[in-house]
């Protein structure tokens, strides 16, 4: 028995404040803590390390495209089961997780904005609706999204994010990947640019088709691109790989890419781009 207790002296009992969740978020980029609403101000940028978090769609078209002037085409298009797929969760309840989840019907939304004041029609993929896996309303989208920038004359931009092919659609997800390269090719023809930002992660059949094809391939810093990720190549090939395989910077590097552009500055980019590539086009 201890001779001498430790004197109490106080009996005032504090009580624990609570901080509420989700204020802070960790950056992966430099492992320090962002206040959310600093990170929602920047655009969701690390205001240390520069690290790029996804951006939700809504968030994106705001930033692509002049105040108000977004007006959305084929909305309301909804994917159905059409193998009957039974895995561990049906795909029909997946879809409607996903729809309460981000409030759209699929993973991408399309339609026209002006950009400076130049029309332009827009498509923007969000990763957050079954990341962003292209099925067959994706595709059917993108492809009336192109052929309606083509038969408007407008410039076609696409913000593509993709884990790949929609895995509950089989073969009709893979379809697209030959669709929506179809309908790129007869927008090529009427002399019409094509332009893609590819962000974080855009990988397997949508970068095998539409998210590779541009005119003008720009990516946001530190993208993750490829068809296989690099787990797989490495353990496939039993081979280390080089230092940042994949990202943006060493695509940029190795001729894949045209572009690196940081966020805030895609829309001035993308304006110049457009001047050059359409210098005749009038603005509406």
């Amino acid at each position: 028995m201890a001779l001498f207790g430790k004197k109490k002296l106080t009996t005032v009992k504090v009580r624990k404040r609570e901080m509420p969740d989700g204020l802070w978020i960790k950056c992966p980029g430099c492992d320090e803590m962002v206040f959310k609403q600093e990170l929602e101000a920047a655009l969701n940028v690390c205001p240390k390390c520069g690290y790029h978090f996804q951006l939700p769609r809504a968030a994106r078209i705001a930033l692509l495209s002049d105040e108000n002037s977004f007006v959305e085409w084929d909305a309301g298009l909804v994917s159905v089961d059409t193998l009957g797929f039974t895995g561990t969760a049906s795909y029909l309840s997946k879809l409607k997780e996903n729809q309460a989840k981000t409030g759209c019907d699929d993973a991408i939304t399309c339609g026209r904005i002006h950009i400076n004041g130049r029309p332009a029609a827009l498509g923007v993929m969000d990763f957050e609706f079954l990341g962003a896996s292209m099925g067959s309303v994706v595709g059917e989208k993108v492809t009336r999204l192109i052929e309606r920038g083509t038969a408007e004359k407008l410039p076609v931009l696409i913000s593509c994010a993709s884990g790949g092919a929609r895995m509950y659609e089989g073969l009709f997800s893979l379809m697209q990947m030959a669709k929506t390269s179809a309908a790129l090719a007869r927008h090529a023809e009427a002399r019409l640019p094509y332009i893609n930002i590819l962000t974080h992660p855009t990988m397997a059949g949508v970068m095998a088709s539409y998210a590779t094809l541009g005119d003008l391939n720009i990516a946001e810093p530190g993208a993750l691109i490829g068809f296989a990720g690099p787990r797989v190549i490495k353990e496939t090939t039993q081979q280390e790989l080089p230092a940042g395989f994949q990202r943006a910077e060493f695509l940029l590097k190795h001729g894949l890419l045209d572009m690196v552009v940081p966020r805030k500055e895609l829309k001035a980019t993308l304006a110049l781009a457009l001047d050059y590539l359409l210098p005749a086009q009038v603005s509406a």
